[in-house]
């Protein structure tokens, strides 16, 4: 098979997912600018995966196609108007570095989603959210390549149906075929903000710093320190953040459970459902801190699943299968992984 000097063979996954899973790639590239991604449009009859930061990833063992490992780097200022900063950057950045590098140029908005691991690219599939504040709110377009012709592709904000961690490369599944490779993102950022503070461990950090109005640096910092005290830090114990998301239902049955549970986090959505607190879930069941073989649940954050070590993809499903089954038992709500399963 006659592939470009940039593709390498039979390469190590395990550095390259947040939860340190072992699995190897028979085809990997980096991928540095959208012409390589052009170069291999309609020659290579292979699998693909699209590889951002690894943090939203459970390697379930090798892998037999071409990982395409997006490392596109550059950030600036491509615009602005009476009510709004654009800023675009590449989908290789480093997603919690970008943020900081706004605030720093007085460009707020982003700052509650510090800290969350990932690169810029891969942020619009998950539609990351935290704090208050989904990226959707802040998302301007998106410049992509679909991997097999070669033709660049862009979205505005309505084409990527945005919803609850949720986004149109999701429900089409592009981030699973590598069909389409997101090269750059850009953002709306409001000249006219209003700090998001609502969120309980965010108010109260503010309130011990005795900071009664925040701008968005004492924001960002507070979200850090809240994140820091809550979340293992990958480096040091491999994981994939938040591992289920937040399940929604509809109003009825919230009021069902809370009537036998009321110390049940519940948060109304705009659509009149109600999101559920899938940590609280998990840790009613007696998952906070257990183990089961290498894996397990953080011991401070019941929705975090960390890699003890030597753990394979397939001792992550069975943690995950049993968590799942418990809630349901319990609850009658069955939990969503986050992470996409290679």
């Amino acid at each position: 098979m006659n592939f470009p000097d940039f593709i390498h063979p039979d390469v190590d996954l395990a550095a390259r997912n947040t939860l340190a899973l072992p699995g190897r790639a028979a085809f990997y590239a980096e991928i540095t600018a959208p012409k390589q991604l052009v170069a291999l449009a309609g020659k290579l009859a292979v699998r693909r995966f699209v590889l951002g930061g690894g943090s939203n990833l459970v390697v379930s063992g090798d892998f037999d196609g071409l990982m395409l490992h997006m490392a596109i780097a550059g950030r600036e200022l491509a615009g602005e108007d009476a009510d709004a900063w654009y800023v675009r950057a590449g989908a290789g950045e480093n997603w919690h570095d970008f943020v900081l590098w706004t605030l720093a140029r007085g460009w707020p908005g982003l700052e509650n989603l510090v800290l969350i691991p990932g690169t810029v690219g891969a942020a619009p599939t998950q539609n990351i959210s935290a704090y208050g504040v989904e990226l959707a709110e802040r998302f301007a377009t998106l410049e992509a390549c679909d991997t097999r012709s070669g033709r660049s592709v862009h979205f505005a904000r309505s084409d990527c149906r945005f919803g609850y961690r949720d986004s149109i490369f999701k429900q089409e599944g592009w981030h699973l075929d590598g069909q389409l490779a997101v090269t750059a993102v850009t953002f709306r950022l409001p000249k006219i903000w209003r700090g998001v503070t609502r969120y309980g461990g965010v108010a109260a950090e503010l309130a011990a710093r005795e900071i009664r109005t925040a701008n968005a640096e004492q924001i960002a910092a507070a979200v850090i320190a809240v994140r820091q005290r809550r979340l293992p830090d990958p480096r040091d114990l491999p994981n994939a953040g938040s591992f289920f998301h937040n399940p929604v239902v509809d109003a009825k049955t919230a009021e069902s459970l809370q009537t036998v549970h009321p110390d049940l986090p519940c948060f109304a959505q705009p659509d009149g459902r109600v999101k559920l607190s899938a940590g609280w879930l998990i840790e009613q069941c007696g998952w906070k801190g257990k183990k089961l073989g290498p894996v397990g649940m953080y011991e401070k954050h019941a929705l975090v699943l960390v890699n003890a070590g030597g753990a394979s993809g397939a001792d992550v499903v069975v943690l995950m299968r049993a968590i799942q089954r418990d809630v349901r038992e319990k609850f009658g709500i069955r939990l969503s992984p986050e992470p996409v399963f290679l």
